[in-house]
């Protein structure tokens, strides 16, 4: 007999993750603008990159986030695959503002991402 125990995952906690995510993936889409924009290729140029920094910026945001919403409670399980709905904002990013193709197979690959999160958040 398996006996489960119960945790539940505030809502809050949640919405956390996911603002994280989206907060993620401008963080990617600035890094990719700043290292194509680069002027030079030492590492100056990268450090100096006002698209990299404020993409740094985003990261540290993350991390907050994170930690706020691991402070607010929940299962570790079920919050950091929340994060995985960054792989979908960065293909909307990707889609819209750097006019990347849009395929079948992108959109079967989102519809799992978004079906496993949707399983892993069922509580």
């Amino acid at each position: 007999m398996i006996v489960e125990k119960t945790m539940k995952t505030p809502f809050k906690s949640i919405m956390l993750f996911l603002i994280a995510s989206v907060i993620g993936a401008i963080g990617q889409f600035l890094y990719k603008e700043g290292a194509q924009n680069a002027t030079g290729k030492n590492l100056m140029s990268f450090i100096a990159n006002w698209r990299i920094l404020i993409g740094v910026v985003c990261y540290i945001g993350v991390m907050v986030l994170f930690v706020a919403a691991f402070r607010i409670g929940g299962e570790l399980s079920v919050l950091y695959p929340m994060y995985a709905s960054t792989f979908v904002w960065a293909l909307l990013i990707g889609v819209l503002f750097l006019k990347e193709p849009l395929s079948i197979h992108k959109l079967c690959g989102i519809a799992m991402i978004t079906g496993g999160m949707f399983l892993i958040a069922k509580q």
